[in-house]
């Protein structure tokens, strides 16, 4: 209960900068509220005094009392209405800020385990869930809770023997009430859960379309959405018949009400005990119930909902960062390129080990190659540079000095990577290649173009640099949107360059020119090279190879090549053809 307790007291904290809003808005439903119990006694009155007493004067002032409440109740219920519906949006609107900031912040390390589709459905559906509470939910269910003090007060004030028979079954409907609340909360945990599960198969099988298509297997993909979203309408419908239970039993206990004040009531009146119009008020008060107290059901289940949908938003939010910056980090005012590994180990978050003690050292201005099998662990060595990671054991030095001492933002902005998988954002081929510069010249973009050897084809398209790439670039070819990433690299005029086998998905002479803008654009920057082609390794000024975590030879190309370990063996086997080919073809052209 502590825990849930916690969780709307910090929902409630997203409403404290906004307090004039949320003292309009409960100011408002006070009003409302009390105009409301108001309205029984000037009934009470007209009957007693007007109609009883044979008098039109008294229905007359009756009906103006009626009118003018009306006006100023709907004055009410509109600031109530208004300022409750602006506190629901501005919620959703903080907290879905807050999510979003910390899901931009958290590393590499919650990304590899988190599923997106998840976090999708939190970042919607679980906050929609929220902020029907925060605001206008919650606004309702103190409104209600007011009404049903104040018609407790309002009949023991109009008479105490009768309202004292109508409360136990009051009081049995406000514990049932908060009883469903209680039992439907897990209900609703389950519910949002499985709606995450649900969206995580969806993204999934909409992200890999066209694998699907390729193999035929649509069938397969729509019997496992359909198997997740059985458990989603099954979970549904056990709130529907839990619903179904409560909701004749409120119905009941009101009716129950209004049969005892009338069974012994009606007597009461007839014997001149108590006036006509003190039944009518009291019946009216109970009535009046009838609305809210159904709707406390309702209410309660909305925020048993929130407390539930909220729990999902705050475990993303709460997710404590593994990399920490100190609050003394340093900036290095001008970063030279100095890479050194001390010792170096690391597994991921799951305990799978990927580097063992790797040690090594590259001066600025050096070209380094890293090779070796799938899975050796050469990705993992350059995402620890950046700080994508922590290594579990020993240190990585830029300059001289740990990265860990070192401001995050300021170490990656001297950094260019070209990942992999190139990813591009739905935007202009522009804005892709100013991404990490967003302030950059539109001469500068195309000089980093150009250096990417991407110029060419860009102008090719109609709309040239402002040509929409689509979604993940899919209008672009593999090596067309590997160049684009290679120049948003380049015009960060990085001190550290990393391009992560950033040529595999180019062809020959692509590759080739680009080769030849790197050699130019490689002066005065360390730079990381994982690459399976001979012309990268060649130029290399070290390669390190790489065998299960470890380094098992380092060297240059013409030192490796002889040594008779996995380097090469790996040339034998991947790349002496590619020298083979490219002698026959300088052969070829000089004949």
């Amino acid at each position: 209960m502590d825990g849930k307790l916690a969780i709307y007291r910090r929902l409630l904290g997203y409403l404290k900068p906004h307090w004039r809003q949320v003292l309009l808005a409960y100011i408002s439903m006070i009003v409302a509220a009390l105009l409301n119990l108001y309205i029984p006694q000037v009934i009470k009155n007209a009957i007693d005094q007007g109609v009883n007493a044979q008098e039109a004067r008294g229905l007359f002032t009756a009906a103006g009392v009626i009118l003018v409440i009306a006006v100023v109740r709907g004055v009410a219920a509109f600031g109530q209405r208004y300022y409750g519906n602006w506190l629901t949006h501005r919620v959703a609107y903080d907290l879905r800020n807050h999510f979003y900031a910390r899901i931009q912040s958290l590393p590499f390390a919650f990304h590899d385990q988190a599923k997106t589709g998840d976090l999708m459905s939190r970042a919607t559906s679980d906050i929609s869930e929220t902020e029907r509470f925060t605001g206008i939910g919650m606004m309702d269910l103190v409104s209600t809770i007011v009404l049903l003090v104040g018609v407790l007060v309002a009949m023991f004030l109009e008479n105490v023997q009768l309202t004292l028979l109508v409360v136990g079954p009051m009081l049995f409907l406000v514990g049932a009430t908060l009883r469903f609340g209680y039992v439907v909360r897990d209900i609703f945990k389950a519910i949002q859960k499985q709606m995450g599960v649900l969206s995580a198969t969806m993204q999934e099988s909409m992200t890999g379309i066209n694998v699907v298509k390729a193999f035929a297997r649509e069938p397969f993909e729509l019997d496992k959405f359909d198997g997740e979203n059985e458990v989603w309408f099954e979970q549904r419908r056990e709130s529907i018949r839990m619903w179904a239970n409560y909701w004749p039993l409120f119905t009941f206990l009101l009716a129950a009400a209004v049969f005892l004040l009338l069974w012994f009531g009606g007597p009461m009146a007839l014997d001149g005990r108590v006036t006509v119009g003190t039944i009518f008020a009291l019946i009216s008060y109970v009535l009046m119930l009838n609305g809210p107290t159904l709707r406390l059901g309702f209410l309660v289940n909305m925020a048993a909902t929130a407390s539930a949908s909220a729990a999902r938003v705050f475990e993303v939010i709460d997710t404590p960062n593994v990399i920490q910056e100190k609050p003394d980090a340093k900036e290095l005012p001008r970063m030279q390129g100095d890479v050194r590994f001390e010792n170096v180990s690391f597994a991921y978050a799951n305990g799978r080990r990927v580097l063992r003690d790797i040690s090594f050292h590259v001066e600025p201005d050096q070209v380094v190659a890293l090779i070796g099998p799938t899975g050796s662990g050469k990705s993992s060595v350059i995402n620890l540079i950046p700080r994508f990671y922590d290594p579990t054991r020993g240190v990585v030095r830029v300059d001289g000095m740990n990265v860990k001492d070192l401001r995050v933002k300021k170490l990656r902005r001297n950094i260019g990577i070209v990942l992999q998988n190139p990813f591009l954002f739905n935007a202009t081929i522009a804005e892709n290649i100013a991404y990490g510069r967003p302030d950059a010249s539109q001469e500068e973009i195309e000089a980093a173009a150009r250096a990417a050897q991407a110029h060419e084809f860009i102008m090719s398209f109609p709309d040239g640099y402002e040509t929409q790439v689509g979604e993940r670039g899919v209008t672009l070819s593999g090596g067309q949107k590997q160049r684009v990433a290679i120049g948003r690299a380049l015009l960060l005029d990085p001190r550290i360059l990393i391009l992560d086998d950033s040529t595999s998905a180019v062809d020959t002479e692509t590759e080739h020119l680009i080769q030849m803008a790197l050699q130019e654009l490689m002066q005065g920057r360390t730079t990381f090279v994982i690459a399976q082609r001979l012309l990268t390794l060649k130029n290399a000024d070290m390669i390190l190879v790489l065998d299960d975590g470890h380094i098992v030879e380092r060297g240059t190309h013409a030192e490796l090549v002889h040594n008779g370990g996995l380097y090469q063996q790996i040339y034998d086997l991947q790349l002496k053809d590619q020298e083979e080919l490219g002698q026959a073809a300088r052969e070829m052209a000089l004949a």
